[in-house]
């Protein structure tokens, strides 16, 4: 069960870089659903949304297991939050696999007082926030906001709901093309660079063309089994 939820939980994360105020062109409704596998073998079905409305914002993203997978429920992710001059602001996510409680992950950012909490198993753990700080859901429409072109490197901060993580991207300056469901994209590379004595990496590639949204995330576990989510469907307003 617990490799099962890092599985799913494998898409990471943020930045903390300064960008100019939301343009008119952002968009108000970004669907995107994708297909996810575990060494080419298919595993779980991804449906996410994003809705922005005025200054305020929703993300949701509910993975849908396959086969065996189907038996461990759905994960539900949502935040909810501001849109302002640096892009999305989360002021609460949520981490619902299946229907125990139990397995539950809250996270409260308090802006006022640089202060994350976030709640696992009935237990209250808090962490310094800073600027640009994103959750699991929020973060793969951040990079709209982004200035571009985007630097050579970044620094990703983000929550799972359960830890506060750092991650340290590349940005390739080649623009890759990945081919999904008949549709071609142009992908900028964003590879992780791993710290001594880590094997794990994620890396991802996002449409430069659609709004940055991710069209491929990479997983490479430990144990060198390969988890992929590849975009399959996207409808933007």
């Amino acid at each position: 069960m617990t490799s099962y939820i890092r599985i799913l939980s494998f898409i990471l994360c943020l930045f903390s870089v300064g960008v100019a105020v939301a343009q008119p062109i952002t968009p108000k409704l970004i669907q995107a659903n994708y297909e996810a596998t575990r060494n080419g073998l298919p595993f779980a079905k991804v449906y996410e949304q994003l809705i922005i409305t005025g200054n305020t914002y929703k993300v949701e993203s509910i993975t849908k297991g396959i086969g065996v997978y189907a038996l461990f429920g759905e994960r539900k992710l949502t935040s909810v939050g501001s849109v302002t001059s640096l892009g999305l602001k989360p002021d609460h996510f949520e981490l619902q696999q299946g229907d125990n409680p139990k397995k539950a992950l809250l996270a409260d950012f308090d802006w006022s007082k640089n202060s994350l909490q976030m709640m696992v198993k009935g237990v209250t753990k808090q962490e310094a926030l800073t600027e640009g700080t994103q959750d699991l859901a929020s973060y793969a429409y951040q990079f709209m906001f982004l200035p571009a072109p985007l630097k050579e490197a970044m620094i990703v901060t983000l929550t799972t709901g359960k830890k506060l993580n750092q991650y340290q991207y590349k940005i390739h300056a080649e623009t890759d093309v990945i081919e999904s469901n008949g549709v071609s994209y142009k992908a900028l590379h964003l590879q992780q660079q791993l710290e001594p004595n880590k094997t794990e990496s994620k890396d991802l590639w996002l449409a430069t063309e659609h709004y940055y949204v991710p069209v491929r995330i990479l997983m490479v576990e430990d144990s060198g089994a390969k988890i992929e989510q590849t975009l399959t469907e996207l409808h933007v307003e």
